[in-house]
C-alpha cells in the first residue's frame, strides 16, 4: 500500500474513532481480548440464570449473602498474590484457574446423579466470575492506557465488550437444547484459554508502542508489594474510592430488583427453554449495548465531561421505573432490563472505569477488586435480602418495588454527578501539578 493511502486511512481512523496510530495495535487487541472475555462468559450466564427459576427468592438471596463472604475471600488471596507474584504473571494465571474451574465443573455434572448442590455451587462460582474476570480486566486497561487514552479509547473498548456479549448468548440460545447446557461450559474454558496470549503481547505493547512510562511500563517483572489488606484498608479511607463504590452499590440495588422480578416471570419454563429465553434477551441487550458504546459514548465523555457520562442512565432509569410503577406488566419490565444492562454495559461502564486512571497503581490492583467485587456482592446480598423481605415477607407487588427502585435511582443519579466533578477536580490538579 502508498504511502499516502497509509497516510488517508490513519487520518480517517483517527477521525472517526479517535485512535492515534501509535495506539492503534493495543487497541484492538485489547478490544479483541475483552471479546472473548465476554463471549465465554455470555455464554455461562443463561446457564446460570436458568437454575434461578427453580428455587424461591429466599433461596437466590441465601445464595447470594453466601456469595457476598465467598467473593471477599477470593479477593483477599488475589491481594496477597498481587502482593508477592509479578504481575505479568497474575493476570493470565487468573483466567487459567477460571478455565480449570469450569472444566472441573463440567466433569462433576457428568458423574453426579443429584444435581441439587453442584448446581447451586456453580451458580455461586458463576457470579464470583461474572465480577472478577471483568474487574481483573479493566484493571489491567487501567494499567496500560494513560488518563488521556482511556478517555478516548476505553469507549471504543468498551464496544469489544458489547460484540462479545453480543455474540456468546447466540451460542446458548441456538444450541443449548442440541449441545445440552452442560456441554457450555467446556466452550467457554476454551475462550478463557484463548485470552492468555493476548495479555503478554498487551505488555510488550505497552513497554514500545504506547511508550506509558509514568504507568511504570516494567510491570512484566513488577511486583507491587505491600500487604495483602490494603485494598480494603484504601476503600473506607480515600473519600473517592468510596464514591465508586457508592455508586456502584446503588447500581446493584436497581439490578437485584429487576433481577428478582424477571426470574420470577420465568418460573413456569423448562431449564432449557429459560436458557433460551435468557441468551435472547441478552442478545438484545448487547445489541444496545454495542451501538452506544461505538457511536456515543465516547463522544459524551469527551464533549459533556464525566458527570453527564455517569449520571445519564441513572436519570433514564429513574424515569423507566416511575413507567414501570404506573404501568407493572411484563413487556415494560422487560423492556426496562434490556434498557437497564444495555446502557450500563455502553455508557455507564466504560465511564466507571476511566475513574480508575485517577489512582495508584496499588489501588488499582487492590482496591479496584474489593469495589468491584466485595461492594458489589455485599449490594448483592443486601438488595436481595431486601426484596425477599418485600415481597416474600410483605407481600409487595411489582408497581409498589418500583417506586422505592425510583427513589435508588435518584439517589444514583446524584452520586454520578457528584463522582464526576471529583474526577475532573483530580485530572485538573494532576495536570496543573504536572506544568509547574
Amino acid at each position: 500500500m502508498k504511502p499516502a493511502q497509509n497516510g488517508l486511512i490513519a487520518r480517517m481512523v483517527r477521525i472517526t474513532s479517535g485512535i492515534e496510530p501509535n495506539e492503534m495495535a493495543a487497541t484492538l487487541v485489547s478490544t479483541l481480548f475483552v471479546f472473548v472475555l465476554m463471549a465465554s462468559f455470555y455464554i455461562l450466564r443463561p446457564v446460570r440464570d436458568a437454575m434461578a427459576s427453580d428455587w424461591t427468592d429466599t433461596e437466590v438471596s441465601f445464595l447470594w449473602n453466601i456469595n457476598f463472604f465467598v467473593s471477599s475471600a477470593i479477593v483477599a488471596v488475589y491481594g496477597f498474590a498481587v502482593s508477592r507474584v509479578q504481575l505479568k504473571k497474575i493476570v493470565p494465571s487468573m483466567y487459567a484457574f477460571f478455565a480449570l474451574s469450569f472444566i472441573a465443573f463440567y466433569l462433576g455434572v457428568s458423574t453426579m446423579s443429584d444435581r441439587v448442590l453442584i448446581d447451586k455451587a456453580f451458580y455461586l462460582w458463576v457470579s464470583v466470575f461474572a465480577l472478577f474476570h471483568v474487574s481483573v480486566f479493566w484493571t489491567f486497561m487501567a494499567d496500560t492506557f494513560n488518563k488521556n487514552q482511556a478517555k478516548r479509547l476505553f469507549a471504543f473498548i468498551g464496544g469489544g465488550a458489547s460484540a462479545g456479549a453480543l455474540f456468546g448468548p447466540a451460542i446458548p440460545a441456538l444450541f443449548a437444547a442440541r449441545l445440552g447446557a452442560d456441554s457450555l461450559l467446556l466452550v467457554a474454558s476454551v475462550g478463557l484459554l484463548l485470552v492468555i496470549p493476548l495479555v503478554f503481547y498487551l505488555y510488550r505493547l505497552k513497554d514500545t508502542a504506547l511508550g506509558n512510562t509514568e504507568l511504570q511500563a516494567d510491570t512484566s517483572t513488577a511486583i507491587i508489594g505491600g500487604n495483602w489488606w490494603h485494598g480494603f484498608r484504601a476503600f473506607v479511607s480515600n473519600p473517592y474510592l468510596l464514591g465508586i463504590a457508592a455508586f456502584i452499590l446503588l447500581y446493584v440495588f436497581i439490578g437485584s430488583f429487576v433481577y428478582f422480578e424477571q426470574k420470577n416471570l420465568l418460573v413456569d419454563f423448562s431449564r432449557e427453554e429459560r436458557t433460551q429465553i435468557l441468551g435472547s434477551i441478552d442478545w438484545l441487550v448487547n445489541l444496545l449495548a454495542f451501538g452506544l458504546a461505538f457511536f456515543v459514548s465516547g463522544r459524551i465523555a469527551t464533549r459533556l465531561g464525566m458527570p453527564v457520562a455517569l449520571a445519564l442512565m441513572p436519570v433514564l432509569i429513574c424515569l423507566g421505573m416511575l413507567i414501570l410503577a404506573f404501568a407493572p406488566v411484563l413487556t415494560v419490565v422487560l423492556a426496562l432490563q434490556v434498557f437497564r444492562r444495555g446502557g450500563n454495559y455502553g455508557l455507564t461502564r466504560p465511564a466507571r472505569e476511566m475513574l480508575y486512571t485517577q489512582v495508584s497503581k496499588e489501588d488499582r490492583f487492590k482496591t479496584k477488586p474489593v469495589i468491584d467485587i466485595v461492594v458489589y456482592r455485599g449490594g448483592d446480598a443486601i438488595s436481595g435480602s431486601l426484596f425477599a423481605l418485600l415481597t416474600d415477607g410483605i407481600g409487595l407487588g411489582l408497581a409498589a418495588v418500583a417506586v422505592v427502585g425510583s427513589a435508588i435511582a435518584a439517589a444514583w443519579a446524584w452520586i454520578g454527578v457528584r463522582l464526576g466533578r471529583s474526577f475532573d477536580d483530580i485530572a485538573n490538579k494532576n495536570l496543573h501539578d504536572e506544568t509547574v
